[in-house]
């Protein structure tokens, strides 16, 4: 099993594990699948600051995560929010804890503090993942999504990476 930078070529891979939480559930609140297109956009976007990584087994794409921005305003910049998506085969493989802790050292390196994730209650396990892996309890906010026919709260976690920093800079942007 190899993790490495994601490539504009996993596109349609990642873009096939990502389409079930879509279609089928509540875990991600998008209603429509992404476009090809549209998902490269988002993998480029993301790569121009911030490490998107993948799990490849056998030759094949079967998992991958991703940092992003988690707040828009510069004073926030010390902060990441970190998604991640694994085929079924995958689950409880510890190939996510992999990817986290990839992500975190990068992340750490490049000075950020913080790290977030969103996840809906509809992804109980996601909780306890991220719980296991030290992140605590935020923020939760009620019935603030609707899907497939029921209300969903959002819970907020985060994560300290490090101390809490006296910064003289922003962060680097991730470079692959």
């Amino acid at each position: 099993m190899t993790i490495r930078d994601a490539r504009r070529s996993d596109v349609p891979a990642m873009l096939a594990i990502y389409a079930p939480f879509v279609e089928h559930t509540a875990v991600s609140f998008e209603y429509d699948v992404p476009t090809e297109a549209e998902f490269a956009r988002r993998l480029e976007e993301h790569q121009a600051a911030f490490p998107w990584l993948v799990c490849e087994e056998n030759g094949r794409v079967m998992g991958y995560a991703y940092a992003g921005r988690a707040f828009e305003r510069a004073a926030y910049g010390w902060n990441a929010e970190i998604s991640c998506y694994l085929a079924p085969e995958l689950r409880g493989r510890g190939v996510g804890r992999r990817l986290y802790a990839r992500i975190e050292e990068i992340l750490t390196r490049l000075g950020y503090y913080k790290l977030f994730a969103v996840v809906t209650s509809a992804n109980a396990p996601s909780v306890a993942f991220h719980r296991a892996l030290g992140f605590r309890d935020a923020a939760c906010f009620r019935n603030v999504g609707y899907k497939q026919g029921g209300w969903y709260d959002v819970l907020w976690l985060e994560k300290a990476l490090c101390d809490r920093p006296e910064p003289q800079c922003l962060p680097q942007n991730y470079e692959k």
